[in-house]
Formats: structure tokens, C-alpha cells, sequence
């Protein structure tokens, strides 16, 4: 074994790996095979576990006539591409038609994938991505395959089978296709070896690997940093999903080009939000070839086969689009586009394509948030070439809404150690119903939160709920559903199943016109199963209001003040607006342009002593 040293950011790391027999080598830094950051497409938002290769390929085909010349390059095929008869909406864990090799390694199921028939692999789809000076990605599940060790397929290289270098300790809770590799067993090493050797014979060039980041499997992430450098061929590492736990930065940077900062990140605003305190949090971690991975781009066409929600253009507005192209941008997280690259309007192929953005994405240095005051949120880094600053100003405002005190009714807070309540409101008098659900803040995103057979009363006759069509219905994912839960299943709390009720997520608002005559509103409030699939955590809160729960709106627009000493310019400086190419002038001491509620603003400034340089276009 071998420590390789390098510099990460300016601090001495090491990893350690085995050098080849016979022959003295030193590991290639890895980090320059991804020097910039990723920039591709990935199969997963919108065709989940189900991709097929024309789909791929017609992605890759866009790719390579609208997106190649501005640095676009990667396609990813995201998960189960080994299982033939996969499902929509979930997977099939019942009959799972697997593919695999006789040393426990899943190959592509050829119904899906024709090409790789004969023991071909995903060598020939390789060989057409990078004809096209493309190059191919794959997901895989962290670990030895369960079926693999069920009938005790041997490790090649080895006199050991799978069932020796197992465990069942860390299997992933929502999908059970893998168990753990037990590092330092006989075998375990050689079974990522053997991986990855395959995978180089595919012509690999990026490997995206779950269930690896959150918990954070230390022993695995090494065993597949040695596997990669023995394979002998360049693949790009990323670790799935996050949050990576910040302590371990320093380690997961030494192996991983790129690393997960979020769970699932899909098109909903208030999970966008949240990642201003996320890259925050990472920004000091930025460093080339090592970069924190802010999740895939839900843009453009999503879900004609995914996970969340039915067939849909993105559901961000353009204001909210570019606050997530500008703020992926500055803090230089990897850019994977997750819609059907061919079904792009013009809209969204302009927001993959401004190269002054893009510019910033690839070479800028010290990107960092500047400041922010509630949720208004300012950005910077700086253009080596040049000596230019950016500036990234956002509007992240909401219209805020009243405190659970001023709720007519109020549950505990649910959580799944006590995952069913009871709630109850005077409604006496009232014309509206505001069905409230709140995050309660423990980090968990994954709250499905059910209402369960709602019923209005006045003492002598009741009605339920669930019968009357609501006024109007937001979630925080996907949308609310009568009678399901938000992920489409029956509703099912702490192992009870209800016919009747509303399936919804946190942050959610359901309205209601009430009829006349009902005195109380009665509802069990749970956190539904579907979600404990994805973790143990989950804490809501659920409110019924009777009077409108939201205060009145912030302004459309509103200033948001910098002053030039705090970029280190002095008066005087020239500003580009970066998204339009436009040339704004000159400013005094302090910048204060209006930015859109959800909306963001992307500038170049260039001290006086340069403003007559042509601004790049």
C-alpha cells in the first residue's frame, strides 16, 4: 500500500492504495480529470428507473448539435439500468427481471439497452457517445448485489463468492438491491476491482454511485477510489446523495471529484431556498477537481417516467430558473441537466447556452456569498484573467404567513417517533378552510404528510371532507392528492391504512369553501409510510386556519444594495449585466439594482483603471 500525497485547496491531503505487483507507479491526481465541473445530462428526472437507449441516444444526439460547443458533454444513464421490467412511479422490487454476469456484476438488460446483447455491455453505446466526442456516464447502487450472494457467485480473481464479503448492515432502506461490501474482508477489494474493470472495458467515463453520501460509507468510498485507479481508465467519481456530512469535506474531496450537498433536489421553490444556506455552508470546500454537487438541473420537460409527479415542463417560474442557473453557476457545482433535452423550448436551451455564464461557472475563483439579510442574498467571485468581480444578487422573499398561534387548530408536532396526531378547529361561522402543513425543520425532506378522513360537524351530522373539491392546493413536491398519498399509494399511517383523506408534503396549503352550518373540524394527521422508505426522520406540524393565512405579499421588485468597498472596488466601477451582455455603466459607491421576488441578477464589474476594456460578450 501506497499514501499518494497532494494539494487540495492548500492543505496537504493523502488516500492510500495498492500498488500494482511488480511494478513501482504513483497514483494520477484524479482531480484533474475533472478540472472544471461536469457539465451533462442524466436520465433520472425524467425517465427514473425506466430509460431506454434510443432515449438516451436522443438526448445525446441534442447534446451533440445544440450543447457540445459550449462545454456540454457528459450522458448519464441514472439507475436500474440492469433490471428489464422496471417501473414508473417506483420500483419494482417484487419481480425484478436482473441481468447479471457470472461474477455478481449487473449488466445492461437488453430489452432496454440492445446493444448490448451478446455479452456487449454498454461498450457499444459507449462507442457512439464518444464518437461523438461525448462521453458516457453510469449510476450504480453502492455494494455486492443481493442476488449475487443468494446464489454465492464467485469474485473474480478470488476462491471467495459474494456471500463472503457481505453484510446486511447499511443496506439502503428504499431500494434492497444491494448489501454492504465489508471492507478488509478476502474478496472485497477484488469485487470493485472487478467493477470497475468492466467498466473500463465499457470505456466508462463517469460513475455516479448511491447510497454512499448520507450516511457516509468511508471503507466503500476507498475500496471504489482504489478499484478506479487500478481499472486504469479516467472515470470521474460522484457520490450520491447528500448532504455528504461536512466533517468529512476533507475526506470525501482526497476521492471523489464531486460529492452530494442535498438529498433529491426537484422543482420545487422552497427546496431551491434552501440551498442558499447549503452552498453557503460548502463554498469554502470549492476547489478544482473536488466539487460540492448541488443536485441536477430540474428543467425543461420532467417526469414522463420519473418519481415526482406526472408529465410536466419544469415547475419553476422563468424568475425562479434563473435564480437556479445563476446560484448553481457561482458556487460552480456541477451542471446535469435532468429534462428531455429533445422537448426544450427555446427558453431553456437559452439558459444552458449564455457563454458570459457559463464563463463564470468554469474558470471563476473565490466564489463565496457575500452577504445575507434574510432573503436578500448577495454573491461573489472573482475572473482570474481578468480581475473583474461577479456579483450574484437574488431575491429569495416569500409572502409569509401567520404563526401556528393564530391557527384555529393545531396538532402536536408529528414526528416518526410519534407519526399520528389528532386535529380539531372551531369553524363556527367560517366560509374558508386553510389546511396548513409546515416542516418542522429537522433537515428531512422527504415529509409525506397525510390528513386522515377529515369531517366536518355541527353536533347532529357530518360530512367528510374529502368529498368536497378544494378551492385550491399547493405541496411541497408533486402535488396533493384525495384519497392517496403524495407518492400515489393508499394513505397509510403508523400501520393503519385510511380510505378517506388528502395526501399532501410539507410546506403545503390546501383551501376549502366550507358549506353552511358545520361547527368543528376534526381530522387524524400523520406522516405516511411512503416516506419512511427514504429515512427514519420527519418532523411536521399541521394547522387549520379559518381566515387566510398568508400576510400580504412583499413588493414584486426590490432594491438590494452593495457597496463597492465590500467587492474591493473603488467608485467608478463599469457593470455588465452578465445574462444579457448589456453594459449598464458606471457606479458610484454603491450598487442597488431592483431584483424580481424569486428572481436573480448576474453582473461583471471591472475597476476603473480597466473599464476601458471592451466588456466580453
Amino acid at each position: 500500500m501506497k499514501a499518494i500525497p497532494y494539494l487540495l485547496a492548500g492543505v496537504a491531503l493523502a488516500f492510500t492504495i495498492p500498488a500494482p505487483a511488480q511494478k513501482a507507479t504513483s497514483a494520477p491526481d484524479f482531480h484533474a480529470w475533472a478540472a472544471t465541473p461536469p457539465m451533462g445530462w442524466n436520465s433520472w428526472d425524467c425517465y427514473g428507473p425506466t430509460v431506454t437507449e434510443a432515449e438516451v441516444k436522443a438526448n445525446a444526439d441534442y447534446i451533440s448539435t445544440n450543447l457540445k460547443a459550449f462545454g456540454w458533454e457528459y450522458v448519464v444513464v441514472d439507475i436500474r439500468w440492469y433490471v428489464g421490467n422496471d417501473t414508473a412511479h417506483g420500483y419494482n422490487e417484487k419481480d425484478p427481471a436482473f441481468s447479471i454476469d457470472t461474477y455478481g456484476r449487473f449488466v445492461p438488460a437488453v430489452n432496454r439497452f440492445p446493444s448490448a446483447a451478446n455479452g456487449a455491455g454498454f461498450k457499444p453505446l459507449a462507442d457512439y457517445l464518444h464518437a461523438k466526442g461525448l462521453k458516457f456516464g453510469i449510476h450504480i447502487m453502492r455494494g455486492v448485489p443481493v442476488v449475487a450472494v443468494e446464489r454465492k457467485l464467485p469474485v473474480l480473481g478470488t476462491k471467495v463468492t459474494a456471500a463472503d464479503i457481505y453484510s446486511k448492515e447499511g443496506q439502503a432502506g428504499w431500494l434492497h438491491d444491494m448489501y454492504t461490501v465489508v471492507a478488509g474482508r478476502p474478496g472485497a477489494q477484488e469485487y470493485y476491482n472487478s467493477l470497475f474493470k468492466l467498466y473500463a472495458g465499457w470505456g466508462l467515463d463517469f460513475v455516479k454511485v448511491d447510497d454512499l453520501s448520507e450516511p457516509y460509507h468511508k471503507p466503500e468510498v476507498e475500496m471504489i477510489r482504489r478499484a478506479i485507479y487500478l481499472s486504469g481508465r479516467r472515470i470521474v467519481l460522484s457520490t450520491s446523495p447528500g448532504e455528504t456530512p461536512i466533517a468529512e469535506a476533507g475526506h470525501v474531496a482526497a476521492h471523489a471529484n464531486m460529492w452530494r450537498t442535498v438529498g433529491d433536489f426537484w422543482d420545487s421553490w422552497e427546496q431551491l431556498k434552501e440551498h442558499f444556506a447549503v452552498c453557503a455552508r460548502w463554498a469554502p470546500h470549492i476547489a478544482p477537481g473536488a466539487w460540492p454537487d448541488a443536485d441536477m438541473l430540474p428543467l425543461g420537460r420532467l417526469s414522463i417516467r420519473a418519481e415526482r409527479g406526472d408529465d410536466r415542463m419544469t415547475r419553476f417560474t422563468r424568475d425562479e430558473q434563473y435564480t437556479l442557473m445563476t446560484l448553481w453557476s457561482i458556487f460552480r457545482s456541477p451542471l446535469m441537466f435532468g429534462g428531455d433535452l429533445p422537448s426544450n423550448d427555446a427558453f431553456t436551451l437559452s439558459l444552458l447556452t449564455n457563454r458570459r455564464v457559463l464563463a463564470l461557472h468554469q474558470s471563476s475563483t473565490r466564489n463565496r456569498q457575500l452577504f445575507r439579510h434574510d432573503d436578500l442574498v448577495a454573491w461573489t467571485a472573482d475572473d482570474p484573467a481578468t480581475g473583474d468581480k461577479y456579483l450574484a444578487l437574488f431575491n429569495a422573499q416569500d409572502q409569509e404567513l401567520a404563526p401556528a398561534e393564530a391557527a384555529a387548530g393545531r396538532s402536536p408536532l408529528v414526528t416518526r417517533q410519534q407519526p399520528h396526531a389528532t386535529i380539531t378547529a372551531d369553524i363556527t361561522g367560517a366560509t374558508r378552510l386553510y389546511l396548513n402543513v409546515r416542516d418542522a425543520g429537522d433537515g428531512i425532506a422527504w415529509d409525506h404528510a397525510d390528513w386522515l378522513s377529515p369531517t366536518l360537524s355541527n353536533g347532529s351530522r357530518t360530512l367528510p371532507l374529502s368529498s368536497l373539491p378544494w378551492r385550491a392546493a399547493t405541496a411541497g413536491w408533486g402535488q396533493a392528492q384525495a384519497n392517496k398519498s403524495a407518492s400515489g399509494g393508499p394513505l397509510s399511517v403508523a400501520g393503519q391504512t385510511y380510505i378517506a383523506g388528502i395526501g399532501t408534503h410539507a410546506n403545503s396549503m390546501i383551501e376549502y369553501d366550507l358549506p353552511a352550518g358545520y361547527t368543528r373540524f376534526t381530522s387524524g394527521v400523520g406522516l405516511d409510510v411512503a416516506g419512511a422508505v427514504q429515512n427514519t426522520g420527519g418532523t411536521v406540524q399541521f394547522l387549520a386556519f379559518t381566515s387566510n393565512p398568508y400576510r400580504p405579499a412583499p413588493a414584486d421588485s426590490v432594491r438590494v444594495p452593495v457597496a463597492l468597498a465590500t467587492l474591493g472596488l473603488p467608485a467608478g466601477a463599469r457593470v455588465q449585466d452578465v445574462w444579457t451582455g448589456q453594459p449598464l455603466g458606471t457606479v458610484a459607491g454603491e450598487f442597488a439594482p431592483y431584483v424580481r421576488r424569486h428572481g436573480a441578477k448576474l453582473y461583471r464589474l471591472t475597476a476603473p483603471a480597466a473599464a476601458g476594456a471592451k466588456p466580453k460578450n
